[in-house]
């Protein structure tokens, strides 16, 4: 499912326009992405955790060349199903 099938569902399930579902959509993702960017963590009862999470920095080699590099920290976006989902 992508996100314009998700439109169109919440749509049919709530009753409403597929712009005005569309919007929620936005702001749903857009609150969470929000929130997990200001290392906050959102918990939605019975579906997961969203929560940022740190890769420390690290040394690498480059295939290529088979030279060292450094690889700095680097925050990315984490989900933990709930265990419900999980069941699913």
């Amino acid at each position: 499912m992508n996100k314009g099938e998700l439109t169109k569902a919440v749509a049919q399930e709530c009753g409403m326009s597929q712009s005005d579902a569309g919007k929620a959509v936005d702001a749903v993702f857009d609150t969470i992405a929000g929130a997990v960017k200001s290392r906050q963590q959102v918990a939605i009862a019975g579906f997961g955790t969203f929560v940022a999470k740190t890769r420390n920095a690290r040394e690498g080699r480059n295939p290529a060349t088979k030279e060292v590099i450094k690889i700095p920290e680097k925050t990315s976006a984490a989900f933990k199903p709930a265990s419900v989902l999980k069941d699913i």
